[in-house]
């Protein structure tokens, strides 16, 4: 038992197993309620004109019992495994919730439409008892989805935060020392990009819908490149273009100096990620920079978006070489 409360979620394997069953045990209580109304035998599906196969009451209301229970079964466990994610156990709580109401409402109302008809080829599926089924389904699996909270377990995730809040109280200027930024190009200029490039792009896919898609699709990576994700920390820099792929790496070790500075972004070549005679830049605009020398005499160019975070950032990473270096002083970039 201790390893199944260390691995399972009881609380909501109680849920994942009872909900279904009782949902098909009210549908097959209330189907008898209407059995003496219904024709026999009973439609299970339908064509424009009406019922198109049948089968005895017993077997539509079984059938569909084990449907409801087997379909939400599937979808409740997955979010029983604690080993899995919190946000994909709420969703698959939330999907189970929805299938098996979902099939309920389908199933309820194609006996509804049924109700007093001695021929079932003339009846169809209730529309009104569809719409509303569905609607609640939708909407009570997306409140399971929010109010379901798992219950809590000590993770790798866990053990990582606790590592980090150790290394926090050892070293206060721990977190001076971390800086996570994004900075990204005027919005004036992603509104060129949209008329320059994706409007033209939508009327040459009227005649050449590959080429179309071909010069949006550049357009949208150049776009990604006037993004990006700016990491400094005591190991070094690390910038991600579009937040995604990474173009400079610094390690601490290989840091002479950095300082902040007004750029040009032509002086490195242009905007997006460059290399222009000694230096390697990564640019959404010009203005407030970072400028880091390297030992071997390059320099890196980063867009820091203001002179505030500028300072800041040349700082962390003149610390974070000095510390890389011994505790010799670090320089000042030309």
């Amino acid at each position: 038992m201790g390893t199944i409360r260390d691995s399972l979620d009881l609380r909501a394997l109680r849920f994942a197993v009872a909900f279904p069953l009782l949902l098909a045990l009210g549908f097959a209580v209330c189907a008898q309620m209407l059995r003496n109304d219904l024709p026999d035998p009973v439609a299970v599906m339908w064509n424009p004109d009406g019922g198109s196969s049948f089968a005895p009451f017993g077997a539509y209301v079984g059938g569909g019992a084990a449907l409801i229970a087997f379909c939400g079964w599937a979808a409740f466990l997955q979010a029983v495994p604690i080993s899995r994610p919190v946000v994909m156990r709420r969703v698959m709580m939330g999907v189970g919730l929805m299938v098996s109401l979902f099939i309920t409402t389908v199933l309820a109302a194609g006996l509804v439409g049924q109700t007093g008809l001695d021929d079932a080829r003339s009846s169809h599926v209730d529309p009104i008892v569809l719409a509303m089924g569905s609607g609640a389904a939708v909407s009570l699996g997306v409140v399971l989805m929010f109010a379901f909270k798992p219950d809590p377990r000590w993770t790798r995730e866990d053990d990582a935060a606790l590592e980090l809040e150790r290394l926090r109280a050892a070293d206060p200027d721990l977190s001076r020392d971390s800086l996570r930024l994004w900075v990204h190009a005027r919005s004036s200029v992603f509104v060129m990009i949209i008329v320059s490039a994706l409007f033209p792009a939508a009327l040459i896919a009227v005649a050449v819908p590959w080429l179309g898609a071909l010069v949006a699709a550049a357009a949208l990576v150049g776009a990604g490149f006037l993004f990006a994700r700016v990491r400094a920390d005591r190991g070094g820099l690390q910038v991600f273009a579009g937040g995604i792929v990474r173009v400079l790496a610094v390690p601490a070790v290989d840091i002479d100096a950095a300082a902040p500075a007004e750029v040009k972004a032509a002086d490195f070549g242009g905007w997006g990620w460059r290399h222009h005679d000694d230096a390697t830049a990564m640019l959404v605009s010009s203005g407030p920079a970072v400028v880091v020398r390297k030992l071997n005499g390059r320099r890196v160019a980063l867009s820091a978006g203001t002179a505030a975070t500028a300072d800041k950032l040349a700082g962390i990473l003149n610390r974070a070489a000095e510390r890389a270096h011994g505790g010799g002083q670090a320089g000042n970039p030309g």
